[in-house]
């Protein structure tokens, strides 16, 4: 009974498998040297790199060439740069879809010409019983149905959608924070924005009654300070949460708002402009009707008393042309300076006066013995 050997001594297969063994071999370093150089990348501008060795973060690295341990000894993440400004839409301020979906049409209540609304009837006002229901009969919760509205100081309604711009200030604590950043950032944003809408009336946040748009310029200025004030009020509790050892590593660079009527109440606004134009207009048409009034009253007066200040001159010319004579006459008589001055007056006016009658009888004063008596003409 024969062996068969347990190694073949073939040269062809001794020859096969060495070459396969290092084959093996230059793999296993092939692979061990990527694996060794697996953490070593390129951090791209505008941003850094955190390294953790075993869970614990050990360095940052800014932008360049990174050399790091082979995982599982290190871990590289990839965080946007302090200049790099991030971008995150409030979503909390949104109205939910599913009450948007009942909100009345804002036309649908009133005509455009119709500027009055009937006081019983409460779906005019935007108010419809069944929005408080959902499809299935189910209350909708408050949260749920006032939902993207905020209130105002004077107990108003608006809607304000805000977009938070900010960037990483300590990456530490941001990589520490990043899965919790977006809902800490959605609770502190919509705090912020409902503390500024509080703080400040309708006017102060949009142009709510235009009538007041010039008038009042420190609600102008409120308006123009509101970014401001929600940035604050944003950043105020983010120093807040750093000094509860608890900071997200985040400073804002700026607050957008965008603020809006509810859709209801859109036909009431744009009820109150029409009559603030219509009164406007009407209040103009009267102040035009009043100064051409008054200037065709003022045109009457100068003329009477143009015309008054002729004829009073015009008499007084004619009386002082007509007392001329007596003047003169009273003038010598007092200075006694002409004798004869009344006796020539009296013959140039007697001689007027006679020439106009178309009879004189001239009786002498001294005769007694004549008599006139009145009587018919023949």
């Amino acid at each position: 009974m024969s062996s068969v050997p347990l190694v073949s001594r073939d040269p062809a297969i001794v020859q096969s498998v060495r070459a396969a063994w290092w084959f093996v071999v230059a793999l296993a370093a092939v692979a061990a040297s990527v694996w060794s150089f697996s953490n070593v990348q390129r951090v791209p501008p505008e941003s850094q790199a955190v390294v953790m060795r075993f869970g614990r973060i050990v360095r940052i690295q800014r932008a360049g060439l990174l050399l790091a341990w082979p995982r599982p000894f290190e871990f590289v993440e990839l965080l946007p740069g302090p200049a790099r400004v991030l971008e995150q839409p409030i979503t909390t301020l949104v109205r939910d879809p599913r009450a948007r979906a009942l909100d009345p049409s804002p036309s649908a209540s009133t005509s455009p010409g119709d500027t009055t609304l009937p006081f019983n009837d409460m779906s005019s006002w935007g108010f419809h019983p069944d929005a408080a229901t959902g499809t299935n009969g189910t209350p909708f919760p408050d949260a749920l149905a006032g939902s993207g509205y905020v209130l105002t100081g004077n107990v108003a309604v608006v809607q304000l959608g805000a977009t938070l711009y900010y960037r990483v200030s300590s990456p530490v604590d941001y990589v520490l924070q990043r899965g919790l950043l977006a809902p800490a950032l959605e609770r502190i944003s919509t705090a912020a924005v409902e503390e500024a809408a509080a703080a400040r009336d309708l006017d102060a946040i949009l142009v709510g009654r235009p009538e007041l748009l010039a008038a009042d310029a420190q609600m102008a200025a409120q308006r123009e300070r509101l970014r401001d004030d929600v940035a604050r009020g944003v950043e105020r509790r983010l120093r807040t949460l750093e000094t509860m050892h608890a900071g997200l590593g985040i400073e804002v660079v700026r607050v957008d708002l965008t603020a809006n009527v509810p859709s209801a109440a859109v036909d009431a606004f744009n009820s109150v402009l029409s009559s603030l134009q219509t009164a406007e207009r009407n209040t103009a048409d009267a102040r035009t009707a009043a100064e051409t009034t008054r200037q065709t009253a003022q045109q009457r007066a100068d003329e009477i008393i143009q015309q008054a200040t002729a004829s009073a001159t015009e008499r007084t010319s004619t009386a002082q042309s007509e007392t001329q004579t007596i003047q003169q006459l009273e003038t010598a008589l007092h200075a006694d300076s002409d004798g004869g001055l009344l006796a020539r007056a009296y013959r140039e006016r007697i001689a007027q006066i006679l020439s106009k009658a178309g009879h004189v009888t001239t009786i002498d004063p001294y005769d007694t013995s004549s008599l006139v008596l009145p009587g018919k003409a023949p």
